[in-house]
């Protein structure tokens, strides 16, 4: 595959989010498939590998250190703190969302662990804590960054705004947002401050959790575990007219000659070199699918009826829930 910038990195154009292989889509591999994928992505030539303290509360973490170690001279190594699971008096385990600087330092040091790593070569502020200045924040980060336990710095799902507050502070390399044909957002502001701060958008579910293939999910199969049950855009009276546009999306991909995914992420791909999307998967079917599109060499055309196609204008419904929503920056919209 081509290269792109990602920081002071450069790694293959389409990475691998190691989210799905535990955490997220209903009840995730057995480590024992999970590892063959890992493999095959390192044999495949991919060299952008995101995971996230958050991920199954840090099974994720654990999954991919031992599998990666060996190859961390040829790789780049992408984690997150500011969110981490928090075990309660009840023995239960939560999401909590902390960005104080002594919690980014202890789930830094947890997440080294579990890696097995002396250092991350891209630390994520997995999310801005709206309680804490994002200045403290990464200023923590930088901290991090100094001591050496991490390379270099980014953020996900920030605004502009924010973005360019948390640079003046110290340089971010990289903002990880969703950003797909279904989802806009990136566009209103966040990607021309990438452009303009030589920050890379890192896309994370560039295939639409699973909206822009060729076998789109069955909402109604989704178990108690899946975080797209309650995702408007997979509900009614959305999840309906948002199949009608996936028909047209098939024969677009049939006119193309690829599969709907590469398709999809040729657009992306088509966006600029500051774009690197990291689709996931727990087959290795689909990872050499998902890679197959930086082969494409698809016509421009193509190209723009994919995104004539399906946009914030045709796409019903929010990218999420009204009680998920205040946990993101990024901006809306109207």
């Amino acid at each position: 595959m081509k290269q792109r910038a990602l920081g002071p990195f450069r790694v293959a154009e389409i990475g691998l989010g190691c989210m799905n292989l535990s955490h997220g889509y209903g009840t995730p591999p057995a480590a024992e498939d999970a590892e063959p994928l890992l493999r095959a992505a390192l044999d495949a030539g991919v060299t952008l590998f995101d995971t996230a303290a958050l991920y199954g509360f840090g099974a994720n973490e654990t999954l991919v250190g031992p599998v990666l170690k060996a190859e961390r001279d040829r790789i780049v190594l992408c984690s997150k703190g500011g969110v981490a699971g928090v075990t309660g008096d009840d023995g239960v385990t939560r999401r909590v969302i902390d960005g104080r600087p002594q919690a980014i330092r202890a789930n830094c040091e947890a997440s080294l662990k579990r890696l097995g790593a002396e250092v991350i070569d891209l630390y994520y502020l997995h999310r801005w804590d709206k309680a804490v200045p994002i200045e403290e924040s990464v200023g923590a980060m930088a901290d991090l960054k100094r001591a050496g336990k991490v390379r270099a710095l980014g953020l996900s799902e920030v605004s502009a705004a924010t973005l360019k507050r948390a640079h003046r502070e110290h340089p971010i390399v990289a903002v990880q947002s969703e950003y797909s044909l279904w989802s806009r957002n990136v566009e209103l502001g966040v990607l021309a401050a990438c452009r303009e701060l030589g920050a890379t958008l890192v896309a994370f579910s560039p295939l639409a959790r699973g909206f822009l293939t060729g076998a789109p999910p069955d909402p109604a199969a989704f178990d108690s575990k899946d975080f797209r049950k309650p995702m408007p855009r997979f509900m009614p009276p959305h999840w309906p007219a948002n199949l009608k546009l996936h028909a047209g999306l098939v024969e677009l991909a049939r006119d193309a000659g690829c599969t709907t995914a590469q398709l999809a992420l040729a657009w992306l791909l088509a966006q600029g070199d500051q774009v690197l999307p990291i689709p996931g998967t727990t087959r290795i079917a689909h990872l050499h699918d998902n890679l197959g599109a930086a082969q494409a060499n698809l016509a421009p055309v193509l190209i723009a009826r994919a995104g004539e196609l399906i946009n914030q204008r045709t796409v019903s419904g929010p990218r999420y829930s009204s009680a998920t929503q205040p946990e993101v920056d990024t901006e809306e919209f109207a």
